[in-house]
């Protein structure tokens, strides 16, 4: 396989129905843009088949790559182990369900170089929601972006997007220091790059609501709050060297 220049890491729990026609768009868009790619699917201990459908896929396309956790360990996790398995020079991750357009990858690339990490958003001037969360959603997800400015890392409007791009050298001195296993992450990896000094682009992006996401936040929020706390005291002492 040709050395990539971009890795797309996708980290899938029972994304059997949705899986393949993830990977078929991701992959004809980029092979129609002509840029050397390699798709990193990571299961997080599935119990459908998801495992089993991306294998099929990557026996036909080289480009995929599959990588299976033992049991369920969370998507914090699953980003984590496909960034830094990852050989792109600009490492880009995405929810299976694409609920970000594979598109989108256009407004990422002219950010670089001056930005080290651009993180899409569904909150700030220029972004398209074409398909809202439920009302309840929303309140709950603007509320937990309002605690985490306050308590981990402010500037940021929207920090849970699921779609970020970061250069290969800042992603791979970032993932290794994350240990948010589960949803509240990406606020760790937005505190982990400013404490590092890498500079830091919000991005907005047009983005259609999936009544498949994973995220319960009745169940999901008060870990997600408690985990804002941890990761403050986790990196209290972190500074760039």
């Amino acid at each position: 396989m040709e050395q990539p220049y971009l890795s797309v890491v996708i980290p899938a729990y029972n994304e059997s129905a949705h899986i393949v026609s993830t990977l078929e768009k991701i992959s004809k868009y980029l092979a129609e843009r002509k840029t050397p790619y390699e798709i990193l699917v990571v299961d997080d201990g599935s119990s459908d088949d998801t495992a089993t459908v991306v294998k099929a896929l990557a026996d036909s396309n080289s480009a995929i790559r599959l990588i299976r956790n033992d049991g369920n360990q969370g998507k914090g996790s699953a980003v984590k182990r496909g960034v830094i398995n990852s050989w792109g020079e600009m490492v880009y991750f995405t929810d299976a369900d694409l609920s970000t357009p594979i598109e989108e990858i256009e407004k990422f690339f002219p950010q670089f170089p001056h930005h080290d990490v651009v993180i899409g958003s569904r909150s700030i001037a220029g972004a398209e929601v074409r398909v809202h969360e439920p009302f309840y959603r929303e309140i709950l997800g603007k509320l937990f972006n309002k605690f985490a400015r306050v308590l981990c890392v402010g500037g940021f409007v929207d920090t849970q997007c699921g779609a970020k791009m970061f250069r290969k050298d800042p992603a791979q001195m970032i993932f290794p220091l994350i240990q948010t296993s589960r949803f509240s992450f990406d606020v760790e990896v937005l505190l982990v790059a400013r404490r590092l000094g890498y500079k830091i682009k919000e991005l907005p992006i047009r983005w259609f609501y999936s009544a498949n996401t994973s995220v319960r936040m009745l169940e999901d929020g008060p870990r997600m709050l408690w985990d804002l706390f941890r990761i403050r005291w986790i990196h209290r002492n972190l500074k760039a060297r």
